[in-house]
């Protein structure tokens, strides 16, 4: 397929970035008001879950594109954008564990610990929104999508091998 695959992968998790701190918010307020059982909280977990999956999918893809991004834009901006998005992803994965943690866990701890996931959260819209930004510049400022135009060609995949 000549046609970028991270594009299609990174606006799951950066959507769900954007509404996890009113979703795991609102379930946990529900939860220590009464107004839902604590068995609620799991879909805040499941929510978190598919941010991360999708968060790792998004990495993976923009390894396969990076090559050929970077023949257009250079290395720095690349550079850039994969260390937030290294950011972003270990952040949703502790955000996760927390979560977690609050969710199956008994007693007191369980919404200290669904407390401390739920502002997690808020994190991982900072780096969300960090990692879509660079994102943009590498396609909007340094011309990242113009490694697809008609007639630019992917680089060979050597890993480091050149002719002679």
């Amino acid at each position: 397929m000549d046609e970028p695959l991270h594009p299609l992968f990174v606006h799951l998790p950066l959507a769900l970035a954007s509404l996890m701190p009113l979703i795991a918010g609102g379930l946990l307020l529900a939860w220590h008001k009464g107004w839902l059982p604590k068995r609620a909280f799991a879909i805040a977990i499941l929510l978190q879950i598919f941010l991360v999956g999708g968060g790792l999918a998004a990495r993976y893809t923009g390894e396969e594109d990076e090559e050929r991004v970077e023949a257009v834009v250079g290395d720095d901006p690349i550079h850039a954008h994969e260390e937030a998005a290294d950011y972003f992803v270990i952040a949703a994965g502790a955000t996760l564990l927390f979560l977690l943690l609050g969710g199956v866990l008994k007693g007191g701890a369980a919404k200290g610990l669904a407390l401390v996931g739920t502002l997690g959260t808020l994190g991982v819209l900072a780096a969300g929104i960090r990692v879509g930004h660079l994102g943009g510049e590498i396609v909007y400022q340094h011309g990242g999508a113009g490694a697809w135009k008609a007639g630019s060609a992917p680089p060979a995949r050597g890993h480091g091998e050149h002719d002679d």
